[in-house]
């Protein structure tokens, strides 16, 4: 049976509703009125009712939440459960898409924000599903289809691009100041005599809330910073030097071994596959 006429708009601002379709996909542009908008620009703190899936085919998306950093780079999908609070940069993406599913859909999604993995088969499933967005009412293939990208959504690899964040203030201050200025080198001496705590219990209190030492830390953090610079179109040897390395070969090098390609590289495979 046929979607009527009168079941065709989906309701202004979906990403608040917990009826209609379980999930809804929506093509993202730099465009305005666009729900999924792109381009540059940055999302302050908020909330959804419904979880949010998201996948650029350029740029960088940076989440964020009270419990650390995620990148989501072209071609990755990043994941944020309903009602997760969160905070979103967007550098250089004029495309991509968006899921919006519902708290009852998400509930065997994983319970907390991350970077997955994008099969073939998942963006298939997900331009299928863009055809859609425009009905309320979904017929039974429709249906399966959504079941079918759920489960691909459940058995998806995890990316490891995610940046942990302490809860103790004192560390709290001294990755604030990191993010703030991240190419200030000094040693884990001076920064805790800065906290105001022994360079021991800051050594111990870093691998226990975060699960990483914090020199890891601290690399992980200018990898961030990084790969915002980069996907905003900033020269490698710009970025090496606002970084502190002292030449861009130093800074190529720990990018490589952190992710397996310079950073040229980097992007242009992740943008190799479109969604169009």
């Amino acid at each position: 049976m046929s979607v009527s006429d009168e079941q065709t708009t989906v309701p202004a601002n979906i990403s608040e509703r917990s009826d209609g379709p379980a999930l809804v996909a929506i093509r993202g542009e730099d465009k305005a009125g666009n729900e999924f908008r792109l381009g540059t620009r940055e999302y302050d703190w908020h909330t959804h009712v419904r979880g949010q899936v998201f996948c650029v085919e350029s740029g960088l998306v940076h989440m964020r939440t009270a419990h650390g950093s995620w990148l989501s780079p072209p071609n990755r999908a990043g994941w944020i459960p309903p009602g997760e609070a969160h905070k979103v940069s967007v550098n250089g993406a004029m495309s991509g898409w968006s899921l919006l599913i519902t708290p009852e859909a998400a509930s065997e999604l994983p319970r907390h924000p991350c970077v997955i993995g994008i099969s073939e088969l998942m963006r298939a499933l997900v331009r299928r599903a863009v055809s859609w967005s425009a009905q309320h009412t979904l017929e039974a293939e429709q249906e399966r289809v959504i079941a079918v990208l759920l489960d691909e959504m459940r058995h998806a690899p995890h990316e490891a691009l995610h940046l942990p964040m302490p809860q103790d203030r004192r560390l709290l201050r001294i990755t604030t100041a990191i993010f703030e200025q991240p190419k200030d080198d000094r040693t884990l001496d001076a920064w805790a005599s800065w906290a105001g705590l022994s360079a021991r219990t800051l050594s111990r209190l870093f691998r226990s809330e975060t699960g990483i030492s914090f020199a890891q830390w601290r690399q992980q953090a200018r990898l961030t910073h990084a790969l915002e610079r980069l996907a905003q179109g900033d020269a490698v040897a710009v970025v090496a030097d606002a970084l502190g390395y002292a030449t861009p070969s130093n800074f190529i090098a720990m990018f490589r071994r952190s992710f397996g390609d310079s950073p040229a590289r980097y992007f242009a495979n992740r943008a190799g596959s479109t969604f169009r």
